[in-house]
């Protein structure tokens, strides 16, 4: 395929494989579309699904996952670590080749227009296509989570969606859909249990405390290990990479005696932001050469 557009939806479940299964069965059903990467987590109760597909099928593909994911994810009973609107929390369409951002933005518009109406899930849009400036950034959308939103939807107009009526889908939540250009999604373990460890140090380094540019973290705590994690997205990695965010994270830990435990990058990640003989590479957990873009592109 000569154009080729990128999206990267985020999912309620991390827990029941099976089920991301079955939204990836889907994807995969429409034409041109090819998943790339499946990422479950069960301590954030979240899976990240990687997928590529021409700009004429993407959002027919994408409204398909969503469609899925709300018949088999029910979030009145969902519990996680990561912050979520919905079954299908984010869902990112992003340039890869013969495409603009503009292009990526249109398709986020279409897309988020179909899931209002054909699901009749409450639309935000974020990042590059986002309506209004106060919903640029997705923290600011799912300030206060699916919890605050089904409060605050029906009696508060700063709250109603972007598409659809102000009510939050009693089973699937709320979407966040966007355009955004391509990100890193990095995370770095602690040996520690200490949440307030994790926080202290994502705040330090995250770009809106006055840290890195073009980094945002969190921290929590990863109950099946039995320690803390400092989550990131490097959202322009060609300023600030793995290993400028990996060195800083380090010598903070190294401040508060703790060590670093393992590296992890969640979903793909260029090749070009890959640097062998940096320290994070030694530290990435479960690490192959099918977690380059550019290497599963090609197969497909």
């Amino acid at each position: 395929m000569l154009q080729l557009v990128e999206c990267v939806p985020n999912f309620s479940e991390g827990r029941k494989p099976e089920t991301v299964q079955h939204i990836s069965d889907a994807i995969a059903a429409v034409k041109t579309a090819c998943v790339l990467d499946t990422h479950i987590d069960a301590d954030h109760n979240r899976s990240v699904i990687t997928f590529v597909a021409s700009p004429e099928h993407v959002v027919e593909a994408a409204v398909q996952a969503v469609r899925r994911a709300s018949e088999l994810i029910d979030m009145r009973t969902h519990q996680g670590e990561h912050p979520r609107l919905g079954a299908t929390d984010v869902l990112p369409f992003v340039p890869i080749r013969g495409v603009t951002m503009d292009d990526c933005v249109r398709l986020a518009h279409e897309a988020g227009k179909r899931i209002a109406h054909e699901l009749s899930i409450p639309v935000y849009y974020y990042e590059r296509a986002a309506l209004r400036p106060d919903r640029v950034n997705l923290e600011d959308v799912r300030r206060g989570m699916l919890e605050l939103l089904r409060e605050q939807i029906t009696t508060n107009p700063e709250r109603a969606p972007d598409e659809g009526v102000p009510v939050v889908h009693d089973t699937a939540g709320a979407i966040a859909v966007g355009a955004r250009p391509f990100l890193i999604a990095f995370n770095v373990v602690l040996r520690s249990d200490d949440l307030t460890v994790a926080r202290h140090i994502a705040k330090t380094i995250r770009a809106r405390s006055g840290g890195l540019p073009f980094v945002k973290a969190l921290g929590f705590r990863l109950s099946t290990r039995g320690y803390v994690q400092v989550s990131m997205n490097l959202v322009n990695y060609e300023v600030t990479g793995m290993e400028a965010a990996y060195e800083a994270i380090s010598r903070e830990a190294e401040r508060l005696g703790v060590e670093v435990d393992s590296a992890e990058f969640v979903g793909l990640v260029p090749r070009a932001a890959l640097n062998r003989e940096a320290a994070y590479f030694r530290k990435l957990h479960d690490f192959s050469e099918a977690k380059i873009l550019e290497n599963q592109i090609e197969r497909c």
